[in-house]
């Protein structure tokens, strides 16, 4: 729902979370007595991040993929809504359709820029049947949260793989440091990218991937939610229900 909608804004848990998880293991690293830039491992990144991108790729569509990516600014960014705003908006259309029929409907749909109420309000112009009409937006309401679902579950596998791309970059590191034994100057730099590209899995997966998998998950269900109150006003106001009847039962949907 973009219409009469608040504009994105940063999300402030997620950037404060971000901060402080960040700021807690160099933190420690620092109080440790060890250097914050051990930490930093080129080698070990590009293990990682490669290798999990490459994991999600061949288990992910590309259009899901991109989808996913495109996605993931709502981690940061995500949509804000306001139900009361909106309740107040289907609730003036059910007032508008019940003092001057459904065909006044048609004005409104040039100042409706969300397609899944565009798509609803036309039918109630066209004059669908109730049943209808919720069966074409359930239809629609289903496919969407589908595809949403399917982008989220591309943020859960990456969190998923990323440790266990770590720990190949381990092995990789140990696999230097045996090659090596003879020469003692070339340990340090192995046994770093092993340890480091451990850390990089987990750090990657539990502070970042999953993170996101998660606050999209929230996100995709306020969007679903705000739909659903879409699609519930609509048929009530093609079955010419009182518009003071559908409030409250918008009103239930988002109940504290």
């Amino acid at each position: 729902m973009n219409s009469g909608d608040a504009s994105s804004r940063v999300d402030t848990s997620t950037l404060l979370g971000l901060v402080l998880a960040v700021a807690g293991i160099f933190g420690a690293q620092y109080i440790d007595g060890g250097r914050l830039s051990s930490l930093v491992q080129g080698t070990a990144f590009l293990i990682v991040v490669a290798g999990t991108i490459g994991a999600v790729l061949v288990q992910t569509p590309t259009p899901v993929f991109t989808r996913a990516v495109r996605m993931a600014r709502w981690a940061l960014f995500p949509p804000r809504r306001d139900a009361e705003r909106l309740i107040g908006r289907l609730v003036e259309w059910a007032h508008l359709a019940r003092r001057d029929g459904a065909l006044a409907l048609e004005s409104r749909l040039r100042q409706t820029d969300d397609a899944f109420a565009r798509t609803g309000l036309q039918m109630v112009v066209d004059g669908f049947t109730p049943d209808h009409l919720r069966e074409a937006l359930e239809v629609e309401q289903s496919t969407r949260d589908e595809t949403h679902r399917a982008a989220v579950r591309v943020w859960e596998a990456a969190g998923g793989y990323a440790p266990t791309i770590g720990i190949i970059g381990a092995v990789l590191g140990l696999i230097h440091v045996m090659e090596n034994l003879a020469d003692p100057t070339r340990l340090g730099a192995g046994i770093a990218v092993a340890f480091v590209a451990t850390i990089y899995g987990l750090v990657f997966a539990n502070l970042v991937l999953l993170p996101i998998a998660g606050k999209l998950r929230t996100v995709c269900a306020e969007e679903s939610l705000f739909r659903e109150l879409t699609q519930e006003a609509l048929v009530g106001i093609a079955a010419g229900e009182h518009p003071q009847l559908i409030r409250a039962r918008l009103k239930g949907f988002v109940a504290a």
